[in-house]
């Protein structure tokens, strides 16, 4: 389904599923943003409220797993959106007229 860490390929080797018809554009990212954002907040207040760490010390922890949280899901949202598209028959909206 990629031909690179997180760009479709063309087509897909085994059923030549055209993927160029599908357009996720930046909705997989959006929702990990505000997904992951929102878990990584509660965390760090978290654990600002219990044991109240150094600042270096949140900046330390929260930004690799932000940074971790979000490329290695990267890949399975866009396959899901991807997915969700081919298995609804999503188009782009068009007028009537």
């Amino acid at each position: 389904m990629f031909a690179g860490w997180v760009k479709f390929a063309d087509r897909c080797r085994i059923c030549w599923l055209d993927y160029a018809a599908f357009n996720v554009g930046d909705g997989p990212a959006a929702f990990l943003t505000l997904i992951l954002g929102t878990l990584v907040v509660i965390g760090a207040v978290a654990l600002e409220l219990t044991i109240e760490p150094p600042l270096w010390v949140q900046l330390l922890l929260w930004t690799p797993v932000t940074l971790g949280g979000v490329v290695f899901s990267l890949r399975l949202a866009k396959g899901w959106l991807i997915a969700l598209e081919y298995r609804n028959a999503a188009h782009e909206g068009r007028l009537k007229q």
